[in-house]
Formats: C-alpha cells, structure tokens, sequence
C-alpha cells in the first residue's frame, strides 16, 4: 500500500506540479487570443441575459435543460468544498498573492470554458431520448478518436462518479459532525438517502435540485462573506494591497517571516484557481451539453458565468474572508499555517458570528459538497452511457456503486482519496486539454458563426449529431434493403 501512495503521490507531483498548470494556463492563453479577448466583451451581456431569464417559465422537452439549469448543475460541481478549504491552503501555503494569481487562471479559463461548451454542445447525441455529450463526445466525433474517448470517459467515470463522491462525502460528515454533534453514521445514512432520491430522479430531478439549491447555497455564503468584510472594513484595504503585494513580492508580506518565493504563490494561486472553476478538466461541458439553446455559442458564454461565480465571487469571498477577518497570520510559518488551513476559514466566520459562525460555515461546506456529489454523479453518468449502455440496469448499477463509495467516503481516511482525486482528475484533463487545441479552429468558427447569425437576425444552429444513432440504423437498413434487392434480381 505504501507503495502505491508513493506512485500516486509521484504522478500528482508530475501533473500539477508541471504538466497541468503549463497546459491548463496555457490553453487558455492560446482560446484567449483565438477567439480574441472574448471575456471583456461576452460575459457581461451573458449576465445580463442570464439575469433576464431568471423569470422565463420556458420549459424543455424530455432529457434537455434549462440554460440556467446546466449552468446551475456546472456550477454545482464547480462549488465544493475546494472552494473554501482549498482556496485557504492556497493561501496559507502561497501568501496572499495567491489569490491574485486565481483571478488570472480565472480570467483565462473563462475561455477554456467556453470552448468546451461549445464542442459539447455541438458534437452531442441523443441517447434513449436524452441528450447526452461533452469531452468523450467531442473527441469521437470531432477528432474521431475513439480509443482516446473511451479513455478519456473511464478516468472521469473514476475520477468523478467514485473517488470525487468519496471525498465530498467524506467532507460533509466531518463538518457536520463536528458543528452539530451528530454521529457520523447517522450522517451517512441522512446523506445516501437524500442522494439516492434525487439521483432516482434521473436527469430532471438533477436539473430541478441544482436550479433551486445553487442559487441559494450560493448566495447564502457570499452574503456571509460580505457581512464579515462588513465588520472588519478597516481591514479591507489591507487585505486588497496585500494581495497585490503579495503576488509579485511575498516576502513583503509579514516580514518575509512566511518564507514564501514568488514562484510557490503563482504554483499555488493558479493551481487552485484551475482546480476550483474545471475549467479545462472536462467535468462541467456534460451538462452545457443538454442545454436546449438555439446556438451552441450561446451556452459557451453561460459556461463563462460559471467560471466568474466559482472563483471571482466564492473563492475571492474566502480568500477576503480570511485575509479581512485576520483569521490568516502572515506572522507564522507557511508550514504551520498549512497545517491550519482546514480551519482557517472557520475562524473567519465564528470571529464575526460566534457559534453560529461555525455553523454556518458547515451548513455552506454541506450543500456545496452535496451539490458536488450530484453533479459529478451526473457527468460520470454520462460516460458510462458512452463507454457502456444507456440501459436502465446497467445505469441502476452504476448509481449503487456511487452510493456505496458515499458511505465508504464517510469512513476512510481523507488526504489519500484526495490524492487520487487529484490523480484522476489530472488524468482526465489531459485528453480534454490536447482536443480543445486541435479543435480550436471550430470553436473559432462557431462564433464567428453566432456573430453572422446575430447580424441576420436569425440566430440557429443544425445539431447534425444528435441524431447519430437513428441515422447509422437507417444506413444500415438501406445497406440491407439494397444487399436483399441485388439478391432477389438475381
């Protein structure tokens, strides 16, 4: 066992350490430039329709979503509890210039993000009447790589549907347990029944959960987090200057008694600011992918809301929380500030709102986990569909396996599962990472697609893959009628 946790720990060291922050940061750099600086000028009217369409009781047809539904679910998975915890090891671990750096991985990612909605939305199928799609899809279809699809979906069948659900419940026991008293068992049994009953529900119950809890969940705790600034508002300017300070100067900051380099606050910066919004990962283009939209474009531009919440609103409320408050003291080690991180945040809101504070958080670090669990669930899913079959059984199988690895997740120990997480997941990206580079041409043309629409007036797109399946039977079929007319004329 030892051994396995030492090659698991090499590959992770390999991946994000190298591998993944030169090719995350790096994709997003190259789709910035591509598709010309598109964050300056596309998030802000998609906000503002977003925000206009809030009150549309637009409905779908059978296995679609809402707009606003798929954001709901991307975001679901977005937001967990890396959020919170893991924006406060960066930190602690990089200074606060590393929350600096988390805006600019952010920045970047937005068009990372829109590029994966994109090619999720214009390479998706219809599979037993849902639609189905995202980064398995668009490698088959787009780079007609089978082989590397099937790969790219048993990593993130792994990655997500198991390990990830291990860790987000294990995550959610923890802090209820430790706020409320309540044992872990009962806990466990509450969790695997509330999870159970909307997975039952297939992908509308999902739809239905993420569109109502997110908003909510969401909201709750940047509100939280504005309060606590609130309270502390003579630190606010501070805070803002040392995370200027910080990112290009760390040891300005306390002396230089954090013993911190620039380089570990940009590692640390960018790496959580890529880990907590996917963008890149190829988790969160399975749902942009069953968005009923007229343009494909139209949801790449939702993706990027999804980015903007994740880091620019959650992460930076944690980051302003614990930097404001002064629960983070720049006048201790890096080292022995890591080592508080998974409570450092706690601290922030039980300074502000004593007990409750702590309850609070918990209540938060609960549904973000629990919104995780379904999400991912549901991007695992769709790749089992992909890799398997989209039958009843075969999906009932799957959904008892992520139910065991829920209640498993309660009882074993955290650090190494994360570890795997990040393995899988950082396995996963890479497929997705090398398919966004060789199909950036498209996604290029899709928006230059979109913008000629718009000018038309006519904004539509022809979804020639979703009807995939239906049209192989039908060429099969005509192969077979003309294979039986040859014959019978003989």
């Amino acid at each position: 066992m030892e051994t396995f946790k030492l090659i698991v720990d090499s590959v992770n060291t390999v991946l994000w350490d190298y591998v993944l922050i030169v090719a995350l940061l790096g994709i997003g750099v190259f789709m910035t430039v591509k598709l010309k600086f598109l964050q300056f000028t596309r998030l802000f009217p998609a906000l503002k329709k977003m925000l206009g369409g809030l009150t549309s009781k637009k409905s779908v047809g059978e296995g679609k979503m809402t707009p606003f539904q798929a954001l709901s679910t991307a975001v679901a998975a977005q937001v967990g509890t890396g959020n919170i915890v893991g924006v406060a090891t960066a930190i602690a671990a990089g200074g606060p210039g590393a929350a600096f750096w988390m805006l600019v991985s952010a920045f970047f990612g937005m068009a990372t993000i829109f590029s994966e909605g994109v090619l999720a939305q214009k390479y998706r199928e219809i599979k037993d009447g849902e639609l189905v799609g995202g980064p398995a899809y668009y490698i088959k279809n787009g780079l007609k790589s089978k082989g590397l699809s099937v790969f790219f979906a048993i990593a993130c069948i792994v990655a997500l549907g198991i390990v990830g659900i291990m860790v987000q419940s294990n995550s959610v026991a923890g802090s209820v347990s430790e706020a409320f008293g309540i044992p872990t068992i009962g806990i466990t049994i509450g969790l695997s029944i509330i999870v159970a009953l909307i997975l039952m529900g297939g992908m509308g119950r999902i739809a239905a959960f993420a569109e109502k809890v997110v908003p909510i969940m969401a909201g709750a705790y940047i509100l939280g987090s504005f309060i606590i600034i609130l309270m502390n508002i003579g630190n606010f300017v501070p805070a803002i200057k040392s995370i200027f300070m910080g990112a290009f100067s760390p040891a300005a900051i306390g002396g230089g008694a954090l013993g911190i380099t620039v380089q570990q606050t940009i590692r640390f910066g960018l790496a959580r600011g890529l880990f907590s919004n996917e963008a890149g990962m190829g988790s969160t283009p399975h749902s942009h992918a069953v968005a009923d939209t007229k343009h494909p474009a139209e949801q790449g531009f939702t993706a990027m809301i999804g980015v903007f919440i994740s880091t620019f609103l959650i992460c930076l409320s944690t980051v302003m929380v614990n930097l404001a408050s002064g629960s983070y003291n720049p006048n201790i080690s890096a080292i022995e500030m890591t080592e508080k991180a998974t409570v450092m945040t706690q601290y922030g809101f039980i300074s502000g709102f004593s007990v409750f504070g702590g309850m609070f958080l918990s209540i938060c670090l609960s549904f973000f986990s629990l919104t995780t669990i379904v999400g991912w669930y549901y991007f695992a899913e769709s790749n089992v569909k992909m890799v398997f079959n989209s039958k009843a059984r075969t999906l009932n199988i799957f959904k008892a396996i992520s139910i065991t690895a829920l209640v498993l997740g309660t009882a074993i120990e955290t650090t190494f599962v994360w570890k795997l997480a990040d393995m899988f997941m950082g396995i996963m990206a890479i497929p997705n990472i090398v398919a966004l580079f060789l199909l950036s041409k498209e996604v290029r043309a899709v928006l230059d697609d979109y913008d000629s629409c718009v000018l038309k007036g006519d904004i539509h797109w022809d979804y020639e893959y979703e009807n995939l399946e239906e049209n192989k039977a039908k060429n099969k079929n005509s192969v077979l009628k003309k294979v039986l007319t040859t014959t019978t004329l003989k």
